[in-house]
């Protein structure tokens, strides 16, 4: 499996935000420089993760985005998943009528259990963790 960037981008969105705090407002601009992350794209992967409840996005010439949840209450796997949709490494986990082979299929199980592993990690680590675990970004 592969971390898509949409992803990568909304985790590193999510840290800054989580090291500004909980309802702290900052700039798109500063996140997107702040985190080497493209501005349109930043804008996409922001309504995604307002959608998801996990920011607001105050429009304006003096908005920006606002944590709407403590770092300790966010996790790595609500992120991922507000932008990816549920982690699964194939169809036949997600959906298992998309294949035939599901009952009798030798790895059915094997993929089962590695994805709820998988979930469980990143269900466990929480933002307020990462920032306590992260160096300190660079101030302007």
């Amino acid at each position: 499996m592969r971390l898509s960037r949409a992803a990568e981008y909304a985790v590193r969105c999510m840290l800054y935000l989580s090291i500004a705090g909980k309802g702290i407002l900052v700039s798109r601009r500063t996140v997107a420089g702040e985190m080497d992350i493209p501005g349109q794209f930043l804008g996409k992967i922001a309504q995604q993760l307002a959608r998801a409840g996990l920011i607001e996005i105050i429009q304006g010439a003096k908005g920006g985005f606002r944590l709407m949840v403590m770092p300790a209450d966010l996790t790595l796997l609500s992120v991922i998943e507000a932008v990816i949709g549920e982690i699964s490494l194939n169809d036949c986990i997600l959906r298992p009528e998309s294949c035939d082979r599901s009952q009798a299929c030798k790895v059915h199980l094997v993929w089962e259990n590695v994805r709820k592993q998988l979930r469980e990690s990143l269900r466990k680590a929480t933002f307020a963790t990462l920032i306590t675990e992260t160096p300190a970004l660079p101030q302007d």
